[in-house]
């Protein structure tokens, strides 16, 4: 990876996934970003394996590696040995390998991942029902479009039943979202008596 090259937070956002409710990336990714090889990233990471407590970091099980690879393309999956389940990175997990990856370029991809973590949890926190709301509507819309143009549910091919299941997951997740995000928050300071 080039040193002065500016990594685009859609790339960054394409690599971060939601696993046992939490945002993480993996350690496959990460390690394409930080421009050195999975085993090398793993490695650094089991040096310092103190500093990666389970909400920094957790392994993948079988279950959840095998359904991300047939939900997305996972080209990692192909590099990875059969047996090695891929180690997932919470915002926590991936601020922390700055302490463990020390070159340049690791310092610099670091920040923006940072950066990225925090611009997703400022548009989830500023009017997430409006942000839900209008990701649903374009969602059903799809659902709705897909829908239309094929008519026979036999004459949707394999790819197109399974965008139309990750379109139905995805609505099931916003929906629980915004139910949970809906919920009335405590007021934080302090209380004065009236």
């Amino acid at each position: 990876m080039n040193e002065n090259l500016q990594l685009q937070p859609s790339i960054i956002q394409n690599k971060i996934y939601t696993i046992r409710n939490q945002k993480v990336m993996l350690d496959s990714d990460l390690a394409e970003l930080y421009g050195v090889e999975t085993r090398v990233l793993n490695q650094a990471v089991k040096r310092n394996i103190e500093r990666f407590p389970d909400d920094f970091m957790f392994k993948l099980s079988e279950y959840e590696w095998q359904s991300m690879s047939s939900q997305f393309v996972m080209t990692s999956k192909s590099k990875r040995p059969i047996s090695a389940l891929p180690y997932a990175f919470t915002e926590h997990g991936v601020t922390m390998l700055s302490g463990v990856l020390r070159s340049t370029i690791a310092i610099k991809v670091n920040i923006q991942l940072v950066r990225t973590f925090i611009a997703i949890r400022q548009l989830v926190l500023n009017n997430p029902n409006d942000k839900i709301s209008e990701l649903k509507a374009e969602l059903n819309q799809l659902k709705a479009y897909i829908e239309e143009v094929f008519t026979d549910y036999n004459d949707i091919n394999e790819d197109t039943r399974m965008q139309m299941e990750l379109i139905n997951q995805t609505l099931a997740e916003l929906h629980t979202d915004q139910k949970l995000i809906s919920k009335p928050r405590n007021k934080i300071g302090f209380i004065t008596e009236e």
